[in-house]
């Protein structure tokens, strides 16, 4: 959650904040004095250094995860269709609270796919919608190859609604057949109205009963209509549908006043009418604001369902208007069955993500939960509303009633909720009553990391040690616990020992926060050049950044920092981003680009530069915004489009990324228009043919002006098509030419070539050269375990995971040749311990086939499943699943 940082929950009792103010406010070039003061005690170091605890995420974190994705593939096998979102929404949940945003969004979309109402298709494809806000490029980018992406936009909700036929023909009864009266006259004040009697009483069965039935009126010409707020118009207007059944040209007010009529006299069909015609008019907020009122209270579901979209097309703006955020936070049970249908828990699931990133401690988010709970149908759902309200009361201090939510959803079997229990006890004083709450769940179920993490906040010493050192075994993937022993370290003078700490995680994980903190211990041992690094690569993933619990913005102590740094030319910038790029230091790399932006040249190869280290480091979405930057400031038409082709290749449009390649080399040729076309066409196709044009493209990039940054890539690639086509020797010389331009991945390409040629030494000695040289060495580690025997082979693989503990294929490795050695326990073990912080399909696929091995046919059933949760097409997965479930009992 974007905004759900609840640092200010941290006690007294923690390392002490710097007082940002004091230090923003010392004179340029007297950091350093105030900086050499502060290294000399531990006690000063804390006025540096702050690790805030680790926040209640509002996520629902099942205790095995494994075994509910199971169950939710299992009933989506089985379920009706009005119960296949909420199942889907629910896995979207599970993958939410594991950080996995690719699958969160195909959850989502499966849920808008599976939509079995006009409500479920509304919210889901506004939820898809929000998820992809910043992407608007995309579709405009699209509009230019002749493809509309506008699946997500507004539809015709009226189309979507059944129309309801009324069969229920009214019997005419005539009290006496010589008297039958063919018209009827309504009276309204002065005005007469003559309408056709049985066209009239057709319309409802209170009409049918007055004018046909034991009333008097069945027997009079003239009736006064007069009290029942119709105008004249609109009675005309009646009349003219009661002949034609329909509507044409009736202005909105209009169109109101015949739906109260409507439904005050049951006239269903001429309701519908009235319903569906508004429904059309609505097209602002403020149309969409003054319409749900009367939708709702003449129970009008296409109007409000067209409202509805109006307000979600346009969120989050929508909720900092009042009048919207009174309609969703004060409707009742059947108002919001109105405007939302059966989808009315997605949709305040939808409007209470919204809320919490914008403000979670508003009163709005409040409300919004408040409605989720009242909302939930299902036990899954109540645990989920439950919880997530109690964090946000939690944040808002509202100490009594978070610890009464989290109650409730622990009570439902939330066990993630014990943690807001614990945190409320430690903020109430009863410290050792939290610690031993958090020791019962440990000691009742499979522990998790979370679990040690959160009861070493309520122990001191040697305690609090062991038990973050056994949450980052459990669960490498938390930052707290490194965080911590960072800190702890530097105030105890233990310089390079904090800064190794703390490099571990960002290793593998570029987390804000983890940067943050070794600024600060850069800052603390004067090290300005490294804590210029940090603070620059902080701005390149958020601009925005405000440091020291939000007190200071980022870019101000880059201001300051760098006042201590010498100043760089364009040649040195050029020099140090070799330097880094030849290192694999991409952290490095990144921090030199921003520094260059500042010089105002070539900013658009610069932007694009800085896209691909983003997405080397993992960081897509920031990616993508380097690229748009890239396109912005691209110096010539042919520049702008190869830009504009890498965003559609890398958003999985490659065959639109190619036609602007394409379009870029007619404009002029170019390295990175043929570099792009080569990439994305090998990427696409390996056959033959596609090949030898692959090479063509990358021979035809390498006689084009670039810098041998580039340059490097494309001989590594070409390397890497001419292995594919067994053209040794051409590969072997593209990757020495590479290295000789310092391009050091190649050392990886090079290798593979000898081992192809039976050299496995020469292969491993390779791989060996490229670990000395890169900063970043995880894949080179896995890469050389392939070239050794198996002692060495365990040695590497070991060292990955201690790298890199996200790389599955360290994992599989061992439990594959724990497998062979007749370790089944041990081996399934092994997979156990990755799958229990990271849902990856390899990991379930091969413990599935473990399990089916050893005879535990329903463990392997549920791997099955929980794999076919990640991706439902994989056809390896769906062959064993299809044979396991064949041997179910």
């Amino acid at each position: 959650m974007r905004a759900f940082l609840p640092s200010d929950l941290c006690k007294e009792t923690q390392l002490n904040a710097i007082n940002p103010q004091s230090w923003l406010q010392v004179e340029r070039g007297k950091i350093s004095k105030l900086s050499s003061s502060c290294t000399t005690t531990s006690s000063s170091i804390e006025s540096f250094i702050k690790v805030p605890e680790p926040p209640i995420v509002p996520f629902f974190k099942p205790v095995d995860y494994v075994e509910v994705l199971a169950q939710i593939h299992e009933e989506l096998e089985s379920c009706s269709l009005q119960e296949r979102s909420n199942l889907y929404l629910l896995q979207f949940q599970i993958f939410r609270g594991l950080g996995e945003t690719k699958l969160m969004r195909r959850s989502l979309r499966s849920a808008w796919q599976k939509a079995g109402t006009v409500h479920e298709r509304l919210v889901f494809g506004a939820w898809l919608k929000y998820e992809k806000q910043g992407e608007e490029l995309i579709v405009d980018l699209l509009a230019t190859c002749n493809k509309c992406a506008q699946e997500f936009g507004p539809m015709d909700v009226a189309s979507q609604f059944p129309v309801e036929v009324d069969g229920a023909s009214q019997e005419t009864v005539v009290t006496d057949g010589e008297k039958s009266l063919k018209n009827v006259n309504f009276w309204i004040g002065d005005e007469k109205i003559v309408c056709r009697r049985q066209k009239i009483a057709s319309l409802s069965a209170p009409f049918h009963a007055m004018l046909n039935g034991y009333f008097n009126e069945s027997l009079c010409e003239d009736i006064d209509l007069s009290e029942n707020n119709i105008s004249p118009l609109g009675l005309r207007t009646i009349s003219v549908f009661s002949v034609t059944g329909c509507l044409s040209d009736v202005p909105p007010d209009l169109l109101l006043e015949i739906l109260v009529f409507a439904n005050k006299f049951c006239c269903e069909r001429l309701k519908d009418a009235c319903d569906r015609k508004l429904a059309s008019s609505v097209c602002t907020k403020d149309d969409a604001v003054e319409l749900m009122e009367y939708a709702i209270e003449e129970n009008s579901p296409v109007l409000a369902a067209s409202c509805l979209q109006v307000f979600l097309h346009e969120l989050p703006d929508c909720l900092n208007d009042e009048r919207v955020v009174e309609i969703f936070s004060h409707a009742d049970r059947q108002q919001r069955l109105i405007m939302a249908g059966q989808a009315t828990f997605s949709l305040y699931c939808l409007l209470s993500e919204v809320a919490m990133n914008l403000d979670p401690r508003s009163d709005k988010t409040v409300c919004f939960l408040e409605q989720l709970i009242e909302s939930a149908e299902t036990d899954r759902q109540r645990l989920l509303a439950f919880h997530q309200l109690g964090c946000v009361r939690l944040l808002r201090k509202e100490y009594d009633e978070a610890e009464s939510l989290f109650e409730r959803a622990v009570g439902l079997g939330h066990v993630y909720s014990i943690a807001g229990l614990a945190r409320l006890g430690y903020i109430k004083g009863h410290k050792l009553w939290s610690y031993e709450k958090l020791s019962s769940v440990i000691s009742s179920v499979n522990p998790l990391g979370w679990m040690y993490q959160e009861r070493s906040l309520y122990c001191e010493g040697d305690k609090r040690w062991e038990d973050l050192e056994k949450a980052t075994e459990l669960d490498p993937t938390l930052t707290y616990p490194y965080m911590y022993r960072a800190a702890s370290l530097m105030m105890k003078q233990n310089v390079q020992a904090a800064l190794g700490e703390i490099n571990r995680v960002l290793g593998f994980k570029l987390a804000l926060e983890c940067l943050e903190l070794r600024f600060c211990l850069y800052l603390a041992n004067e090290d300005y050049k490294a804590a210029l690094c940090d603070v620059q690569v902080i701005l390149t993933l958020s601009p925005d950044y405000r440091m020291f619990e939000g007190r200071v913005a980022a870019s101000q102590l880059r201001t300051l920092v760098r006042e201590h740094v010498d100043n760089w030319t364009t040649a040195d910038c050029w020099m140090q981003l070799y330097d880094r790029w030849s290192s694999v230091d991409d952290i490095g790399s990144l921090s030199v680009i921003y520094q260059m932006l500042e010089s105002g040249e070539a900013k658009g190869v610069l932007y694009f530069r800085q896209s691909l280290l983003l997405l080397r480091l993992n960081c897509p979405d920031v990616a993508m915004r380097s690229l748009e930057l890239a396109c912005q400031h691209a110096s010539s038409e042919h520049e702008r489009l190869v830009y504009e082709g890498w965003i559609l290749y890398d958003t999985g449009h490659c065959e639109e990324g190619l036609r602007k390649a394409e379009e870029s080399i007619r404009t002029k040729r170019s390295f990175e228009a043929f570099f792009l076309k080569a990439y994305a066409l090998a990427d696409s196709s390996m056959d033959f043919a596609c090949s030898s044009t692959v090479i063509s493209l990358l021979e035809n990039a390498l006689k084009c002006p670039s810098d041998n940054l580039r340059k490097g890539q494309a001989l590594n690639n070409l390397g890497s098509v001419y292995v594919d086509c067994g053209k040794l020797y051409l590969a072997a010389d593209c990757y020495i030419n590479a290295l000789k331009i310092r391009h050091t991945r190649a050392h990886q390409g090079l290798a593979r070539v000898h081992f192809l040629r039976n050299e496995k030494a020469a292969a491993y000695e390779e791989m060996t050269k490229l670990i000395e040289k890169a900063k970043n060495n995880a894949s080179a580690y896995e890469k050389r375990s392939e070239y050794c025997d198996r002692d060495l082979t365990k040695a590497d693989l070991e060292m990955v995971t201690q790298l890199d503990p996200l790389r599955v294929y360290p994992y599989r490795y061992r439990a594959a040749v724990l497998m062979d050695s007749s370790k089944e326990k041990e081996a399934i073990g092994e997979l156990s311990r990755a799958i229990a912080f990271k849902a990856d399909l390899h990991l379930l696929h091969l413990r599935a086939a473990f399990h089916e091995h050893v005879g535990d046919v329903l463990a392997a059933l549920r791997d099955c499943r929980a794999a076919l949760s990640i991706d439902p097409n994989h056809q390896e997965m769906l062959e064993l699943h299809s044979r396991v479930n064949s041997h179910e009992p």
